[in-house]
């Protein structure tokens, strides 16, 4: 009975993680630097990271992610931080109304 309570609770704990890591952020990009590899948004709170509401210069974790985008989109996003501080937008996609 413990085995099934510990693999219950190992599957509950991975789903919040799971839920936690997905947490899209609402912004708007304000400057594409496709030669940096490097996005401006101005966004709302991003709890999974703990970040207030600005506008910073994120890295983008894949290049490619800034062909999709420009300047003026409303945009839902997904940021991580890695060791060091560093925060990177690990996806982007349209805005839905």
């Amino acid at each position: 009975m413990g085995m099934i309570r510990h693999f219950a609770f190992a599957t509950m704990l991975t789903a919040t993680l799971t839920a936690t890591a997905q947490q899209l952020a609402d912004g708007e990009i304000r400057k594409v630097d496709k030669k940096a590899g490097t996005v401006t948004i101005k966004h709302g709170p991003i709890p999974s990271i703990d970040m207030p509401a600005m506008t910073m210069v994120f890295q983008a974790k894949d290049a490619a992610m800034l062909d999709r985008v420009k300047s003026g989109d409303k945009v839902r996003f997904q940021a991580e931080m890695l060791a060091g501080g560093k925060v990177v937008v690990t996806r982007i996609e349209p805005a839905t109304k």
